[in-house]
């Protein structure tokens, strides 16, 4: 049985997300203060957080950013905040979704399945010998979810790996924003397809000193976003060449 820690300072919300999770056979726990939640988020039995961020003593935005350093499960963010910004900076910051009150409970127990399956299925592909991605200054270890830039290790959320990865098994390819959403997120995007532009700007940001020319992700406009590799006739190595953002 998955277990599911809402951190909600509302009792009749948390109360109302833990029945609604509990018919459909999740453990859940809740906290109401952000420190309690972070301590309890810590303790290594949680599979997935529901995190609330108008909390009385900690600022929401900050114990997401604490978890994320810390442990690599889903965490959802549930806000009255419904400002693009605050997305933005919730999904920036690790965030694997964020969802705006009020909302269905039954909305929130089908993106809660939907990133638990997807998780549950990345960890399964995990093997013993490591499986490798590389390009000249990037090194993504898959199984042990691990990318080096310019032989220095980089920490990517998540989703982030889980995006970069995508594009980089599929070099050259053009994929829409709703496309990458449905294959990283594994469900449809609903709307939320910003939370894409997010990640790959944190990606590039964080890939953006490898030894190509500013990066390996290109957008094409009014399509989405490739990893692009050219295959150089002199040399045969493969190069890249890569449009800002």
């Amino acid at each position: 049985m998955k277990h599911v820690l809402i951190i909600e300072d509302e009792r009749a919300v948390a109360e109302l997300e833990r029945d609604y999770l509990e018919i459909n056979s999740f453990k859940v726990s809740i906290e109401e203060t952000g420190e309690g939640g972070l301590q309890r988020a810590l303790k290594g039995d949680i599979d997935l957080i529901i995190l609330d961020l108008m909390l009385p003593d900690m600022d929401g935005f900050e114990i997401c950013r604490e978890l994320r350093h810390r442990i690599d499960i889903p965490i959802l963010i549930v806000s009255a905040k419904k400002s693009d910004i605050d997305k933005i900076r919730g999904l920036g910051i690790g965030a694997d979704d964020y969802i705006t009150k009020p909302f269905s409970p039954n909305e929130l127990v089908a993106r809660v399945k939907a990133h638990l399956n997807r998780y549950i299925r990345l960890t399964r592909k995990r093997i013993d010998v490591n499986e490798y991605i590389e390009y000249p200054g990037l090194k993504i270890d898959k199984s042990a979810r691990r990318v080096f830039v310019n032989e220095e290790e980089r920490f990517f959320t998540t989703k982030e790996f889980d995006l970069l990865t995508y594009l980089a098994t599929h070099p050259n390819h053009v994929f829409s924003k709703d496309e990458l959403f449905s294959a990283v997120w594994g469900m449809d995007s609903m709307g939320e397809i910003a939370t894409v532009t997010v990640h790959i700007k944190k990606i590039r940001k964080k890939t953006e000193n490898a030894n190509v020319k500013s990066g390996y992700i290109e957008t094409v406009w009014g399509s989405g976003y490739r990893f692009r590799v050219i295959d150089s006739d002199v040399s045969g190595e493969r190069e890249s060449i890569v449009d800002a953002i």
